[in-house]
């Protein structure tokens, strides 16, 4: 490192890092996280007024009540799989319009970050890594299977301390 950084970074004080950090945070929440965030309540409120969720919750709820949950928490699932600022969107739009309660999104949590957004992840990391496309399923299946175990880990959990 040049003598001229390494002075540059000694006259920062704690507070001009942290404030460097602070914009840092703020700029990935703000073009990261918030968007994806706002696409799950949309869509949700969108699946909701046009009946679709209701449709998704029938269609889901014999899968999803071996779980233990509505079928409605499909949607969650599937927008994870996409995002996973966007599973807690939907998560937490299930949540304010009475169709999860804090049980069944405490639950669905893990398997939200075990689901690790796959779909984003193939063309971020897999492709340019240069894994071959032939394991891409596999590895999906594998975040899916996660996802899927740390619901009934964290059904028992829950049932546990109750």
């Amino acid at each position: 490192m040049s003598d001229n950084k390494v002075e540059v970074m000694q006259k920062k004080t704690i507070l001009d890092l942290f404030i460097d950090g602070a914009r840092k945070g703020f700029t990935i929440g703000t073009t990261s996280l918030l968007p994806n965030v706002m696409m799950a309540f949309v869509i949700i409120r969108i699946l909701d007024v046009t009946g679709l969720l209701q449709l998704i919750g029938v269609v889901f709820q014999p899968v999803m009540g071996l779980w233990g949950l509505p079928g409605e928490a499909a949607t969650v699932l599937i927008t994870a799989l996409m995002s996973m600022g966007g599973g807690v969107g939907v998560a937490m739009s299930l949540y304010t319009a009475g169709s999860l309660d804090a049980m069944q999104v405490t639950v669905l949590l893990p398997a939200i970050y075990l689901m690790g957004n796959p779909v984003q992840n193939v063309g971020r990391c897999l492709g340019i890594a240069g894994v071959s496309t032939k394991h891409y399923p596999a590895i999906i299946l594998i975040c899916v299977i996660n996802a899927l175990l740390s619901i009934w880990a964290m059904h028992f959990i829950m049932l546990f301390l109750q």
